[in-house]
């Protein structure tokens, strides 16, 4: 497919799902605007897309912040947002999670979105046309112990992708989300460390037992997810769905 001729925001920009991403996109023909809180991974991602790649810097669960960002490109026809930025909260059981952690989840994961789709939605529903792509997880669909914050917030980014999609679909814009599974990167690295500390487990041993979990019994590549997301957009019927890309991991732990 094509994308010629669109623009493209993608929050959580200068991470390594929001790189892969921002040159999937550039590669089907789109202009892409990495946005992040760290303008110096920013850069390094946008230098691995070229041209098609620009950046700006905003903290997307800041009010403030998002006003001035749509401030700032309120000369681009953004035509397509994806709702990217997340962060992985703590692992550990729920009693012990505290309530500032609890809220820094939910204040990126979940508000962050919403800041976003209020500043963003408004050009493509006078337009008449748009797609919003959210960021979700297979987490949001089946238990993950110990990550009580981030399974909750996935879990109301689905329903808030789905109310959206009946809010502004009749009106020419797309939403819908996609749910990957166990990225392959630094985060569930990290995520596969604190098991390992809680469980007395090695990383590599917790990486096994968490991949066995998946029908494919493995996790999923960054270019998977970005190919399916552009694969999405060349639907044009989708609306209100969640795409599972998980290798098979929809079964309870």
């Amino acid at each position: 497919m094509t994308l010629a001729g669109r623009t493209a925001l993608v929050t959580g920009g200068g991470g390594p799902l929001g790189s892969a991403f921002a040159l999937a996109l550039a590669k089907a023909g789109a202009r892409v605007i990495l946005v992040g809180r760290n303008g110096q991974a920013l850069a390094e991602a946008a230098a691995k897309v070229g041209d098609a790649a620009h950046t700006a810097v905003c903290d997307v669960s800041d009010p403030a912040a998002v006003r001035v960002l749509a401030a700032e490109l309120a000369d681009e026809d953004v035509s397509l947002l994806v709702n990217n930025a997340g962060v992985a909260g703590p692992v550990r059981p729920l009693v012990d999670v505290e309530p500032d952690e609890w809220d820094d989840v939910f204040a990126v994961n979940v508000r962050g979105v919403y800041l976003m789709c209020r500043a963003f939605l408004p050009p493509m529903i006078a337009a008449g046309r748009g797609d919003v792509v959210n960021i979700a997880s297979v987490s949001g669909k089946r238990p993950l112990l110990d990550r009580t914050p981030y399974t909750a917030s996935k879990m109301a980014l689905l329903g808030l992708t789905r109310t959206l999609a009946g809010e502004v679909g009749p009106r020419g814009v797309a939403v819908n989300s996609l749910s990957p599974g166990p990225v392959r990167g630094p985060r569930m690295d990290r995520n596969f460390r604190l098991t390992a500390e809680l469980t007395g487990c090695t990383a590599e041993q917790a990486e096994r037992d968490f991949a066995s979990r998946a029908a494919l019994g493995r996790l999923v590549e960054e270019d998977e997810v970005a190919r399916a997301l552009v694969a999405m957009l060349a639907m044009p019927a989708l609306c209100g769905a969640d795409i599972d890309l998980s290798a098979g991991m929809i079964a309870p732990a």
